[in-house]
Parts: structure tokens; C-alpha cells; sequence
């Protein structure tokens, strides 16, 4: 691909919305689209940028069509029909899924994508909001060498680190792995912190006490003081991520997998929803304990 390429970038969440402005000021020509209209008019008054009412109307001559929305339903919504993106994309461009979906649907993309000619990789991304507007995140793909080959310069906008993980599907399978990782880490920092606070340490020593070490993690550095002190409401929402495990258990059950941290996760999760945080950042996990 040519150094400037048009682009066409489809919801502008939390995550979206800086992803596309970093593609802009990259120097390709960004074209965006989300459900609610004056986000979309607002991201391109911002990046000097260009919105279109339909996902269709956004895809149209674009090279890459990058999609960051909330579940596989928005997926198949921002993709299917005479408004979804791949009734205007030609034949040789890519379409890009950044959600957080299930292996499954990444497969049935790529399918619908192949008998049009048009390629298709599942880009699911790490490193959250902060990662999103920094520039930072980590994107495991799944797809072909030669079409990741041909978008990664593209998406390098945005990341710190991009990475191939093998077939359709693979990406969204490491995806899960993630989020069976950052599951276990916060309920460990929860009983952490609690047994810190318990025993009358200074939480910001604690830190950096452990920040170094064998203990040491991104949720460590970055959410144990927010934890101590209570304050949840930024961060990845505990909805989404209920979504993301349910993913991850869904995969599995069909691979014949046991995860009893990550389903007693879930379910922590679950009643944390049923109080009324399910808005509230993952990290409000430290509240289950209290629920016990």
C-alpha cells in the first residue's frame, strides 16, 4: 500500500474514536462512521476528517476498512446488508475487525469476505482506553501473511506491538487468552490490596515495593492505588468485559477446557451487575469480596 491511503474506520467508542483520529494524523484519509451521528460529526470536526451516515456510504473506495464496535450482533449489523461495508468494498481491500468477538464469527467474515475477493483479519486489541489515545495498544491478528503484511504498517498507527497469531480466528482465540489472564490478575490484586489494607501498609509502597518484581503487572501499576482508594468509574466497564468471558467460556466448553478461575471470575462479575456496577471499570472486583 502507498504511504496515504484511504481508510474508512466504523464506530467511535472509547477505543474507536482515537484509533481513527491516530489514522488521520497518520496521514491517511480517514472516512468514519458510528450509529450516533454527532460523534461522528464531532471526530471529524476534531481530526479534520470525513464522516458518512452509513457504513456502506464510509467504505466506499476505501483500501482498509477498520470496525471497532461492541459485539458480534454489531459486528454482522455494520457488515451485512445494503448499509454494511462489504456492499461497497472492492474487490482486493481488507476488512479489519478490531472487536472483541467470538473465533467463530471471525471465521464467518472471512467467508463472506472470500467470495467477494475481499480480505479479512481479526485485529482484537489490548491495552484499553489509555492504550487506545496513546497510541500503545497490543493487536493480534488472525489471517493470512501476505494481507496482515499489507495492513500492518496501517494499524502500526495505533500500536505498540502487532502480531500474527495464525489463521482466521487465532486472533480472537489469543484475545481470550487475555482475558483470562487479566481475570486472574485482578482477582489477585483484589485479595492483594485487601490484605495490604488490612495490615495497615501504605499502598503507594506497596506498589513500588512489588512494581519490579515477580509481582509486578500492568493492572499492579496502574490500578492498585485507584483500588485502595476506591475510584472505578473510568477504565474497561465490567459489562464488556462479562461479554468477553462469556466468549471465552462459550470457546471453552467447545474445546473441552476447564476454567474454574475464569467461570468463578464471571460470576463475581455477575453479582457486582447485579449491584448496580456494571458500568463501573473491572477493577471494582475488589468490591466482591465484600458480597462474599
Amino acid at each position: 500500500m502507498s504511504d496515504v491511503t484511504n481508510v474508512a474506520f466504523i464506530g467511535l467508542g472509547v477505543m474507536g474514536y482515537p484509533m481513527a483520529g491516530h489514522l488521520q494524523r497518520a496521514g491517511h484519509k480517514t472516512c468514519v462512521y458510528n450509529r450516533t451521528t454527532a460523534k461522528a460529526e464531532q471526530w471529524a470536526a476534531e481530526y479534520s476528517g470525513r464522516f458518512a451516515p452509513t457504513p456502506a456510504l464510509a467504505a466506499q473506495g476505501a483500501a482498509v476498512v477498520c470496525l471497532c464496535v461492541g459485539n458480534d450482533d454489531d459486528v454482522r449489523s455494520v457488515v451485512y446488508g445494503e448499509d454494511g461495508v462489504l456492499s461497497q468494498m472492492s474487490p482486493g481491500a481488507v476488512l479489519v475487525d478490531h472487536t472483541t468477538t467470538s473465533a467463530t464469527l471471525a471465521e464467518e467474515l472471512a467467508s463472506a469476505c472470500a467470495e467477494r475477493q475481499i480480505h479479512f483479519i481479526d485485529a482484537p486489541v489490548s491495552g484499553g482506553q489509555a492504550g487506545a489515545e496513546n497510541g500503545r495498544l497490543t493487536i493480534m491478528c488472525g489471517g493470512e501473511a501476505d494481507v496482515f503484511a499489507q495492513v500492518n504498517p496501517i494499524l502500526s498507527a495505533y500500536a505498540a506491538h502487532i502480531q500474527l497469531m495464525g489463521t482466521h480466528g487465532q486472533g480472537q482465540r489469543c484475545k481470550m487468552v487475555n482475558q483470562v489472564l487479566i481475570a486472574g490478575i485482578l482477582q489477585g490484586l483484589s485479595e492483594g490490596v485487601t490484605l495490604a489494607q488490612a495490615a495497615g501498609l501504605n499502598m503507594d509502597e506497596v506498589i513500588t515495593a512489588l512494581q519490579q518484581g515477580a509481582a509486578g503487572s500492568w493492572q499492579l501499576n496502574n490500578r492498585a492505588s485507584t483500588m485502595a482508594q476506591g475510584k472505578f468509574d473510568f477504565g474497561f466497564a465490567i459489562d464488556w468485559m462479562r461479554k468477553d468471558l462469556g466468549i471465552v467460556l462459550d470457546e471453552a466448553q467447545r474445546l473441552g477446557v476447564n476454567l474454574p478461575l475464569a467461570a468463578e471470575t464471571d460470576q463475581r462479575y455477575r453479582r457486582l451487575q447485579e449491584q448496580g456496577f456494571g458500568r463501573m471499570d473491572t477493577s471494582v472486583l475488589i468490591r466482591a469480596l465484600k458480597l462474599q
